[in-house]
């Protein structure tokens, strides 16, 4: 608690509140794939809980486990975390239960690769990305149209309307288990090019169904989601979405298209939105440098009405994270690799932007270290 004496309190550190749940400041862990299933079987581990409970000790406002698989083919690696089974969940119990008893939102992204599954594990060393085509790590994958999201060799196929039924209810039953789990907030993960981000873009979906042609058509696979994970998700928990807000190709999926589906979300039950971009193709073509997608964010900040809007994308510093938050150009800020190497970056960020110790979001149990209350 503060009083008169106080320093003000930085924007990173202000509360922020989604759909009725308290969240104690606008840093957000974004989900970054671990690669540590070495059992190829979905299960998370001790990895896990260190990598996610340290930086909610590290005083994150919301934790965002990896992206998660709804299906094993949905993997984008054999190494990844999964929502399949009641095995994955009761795993994911005891993780969900320490984020929040360190005080962030637990949170789970859910995902299905599509198009960019059965690939090379993100390890030191090795071709990340590259797909697999055969060997017990290889499987054939899902497009909407059967077109791969990127130029290397797949063993892709388009997607019939019963797989995409199918699919609508592997995420449900992700979703089910999630809440069963603990967590607090479901992500859906439509961006960078993986499948949901398949069937937005016109880059690839050239399906003639239901599911493909104008926009109506195209998003109708992630409404149907939505729709779908509403049912069984609870109406006091946190539903977002990651959307690439642009693929940086004329002829691809853009911002005008990003800010008229949030409209439409927004009215269907989803509460946040984060933004980011690209994802599909060989090569990234858009801008670079600190925040580069922040204007994509604003965009969708300001073409909505109650949508709560992150921001993610090479903001490091806390001083570009409060410029952020400061300007209005989002409601939170993703910060993800600088986290890896420093988990407990909120804390530092804090004190940096004049926080005193006692407003910072510092685990109890830390209290006597150098930048802690006391400390000498």
């Amino acid at each position: 608690m503060t009083d008169a004496t106080s320093p003000a309190l930085p924007a990173i550190l202000e509360p922020l509140t989604i759909n009725g749940v308290e969240v104690r400041n606008r840093l957000i862990l974004p989900p970054m794939c671990m690669y540590a299933c070495e059992a190829r079987d979905g299960v998370p581990h001790g990895w896990h809980f260190q990598h996610l409970g340290a930086r909610a000790a590290g005083g994150f406002g919301i934790v965002v486990a990896e992206a998660t698989a709804v299906t094993p083919k949905g993997r984008i690696s054999a190494w990844d975390t999964g929502l399949w089974n009641d095995e994955q969940r009761d795993a994911w119990a005891p993780i969900a239960a320490y984020v929040a008893a360190e005080g962030a939102v637990p949170a789970v992204q859910l995902g299905h690769a599509g198009a960019k599954a059965s690939t090379v594990p993100m390890h030191p060393g090795v071709p990340a990305g590259e797909p697999i085509l055969e060997g017990p790590d290889a499987w054939a994958t899902l497009s909407p149209s059967g077109v791969p999201a990127t130029s290397m060799p797949a063993n892709v196929r388009a997607m019939t309307e019963q797989d995409v039924a199918g699919t609508v209810r592997a995420f449900a039953d992700a979703a089910r288990r999630a809440d069963e789990a603990g967590f607090g907030a479901v992500q859906l993960h439509a961006a960078h090019g993986y499948l949901i981000h398949q069937f937005l873009s016109p880059l690839t979906n050239t399906r003639t169904d239901g599911y493909g042609g104008d926009f109506e058509e195209r998003t109708r696979f992630l409404r149907e989601l939505v729709a779908a994970v509403r049912e069984v998700w609870p109406a006091d928990k946190i539903l977002g979405v990651r959307i690439s807000g642009s693929d940086w190709v004329e002829e691809g999926w853009g911002i005008e298209e990003t800010v008229r589906l949030a409209r439409i979300l927004e009215e269907e039950g989803v509460h946040w939105m984060d933004v980011s971009s690209a994802g599909l193709g060989d090569r990234y073509h858009g801008p670079k440098g600190p925040g580069y997608q922040v204007p994509l964010a604003r965009a969708v900040k300001e073409g909505t009405q109650r949508m709560v809007v992150s921001a993610v994308g090479s903001l490091t510093t806390p001083q570009e994270v409060e410029e952020v938050l400061v300007s209005g150009a989002a409601d939170a800020v993703c910060v993800g690799r600088a986290a890896l190497a420093n988990p407990n970056g909120p804390v530092e960020a804090a004190l940096e932007l004049g926080a005193s110790a006692e407003q910072a979001p510092m685990a109890r149990q830390y209290f006597r270290a150098t930048w802690g209350p006391g400390a000498h």
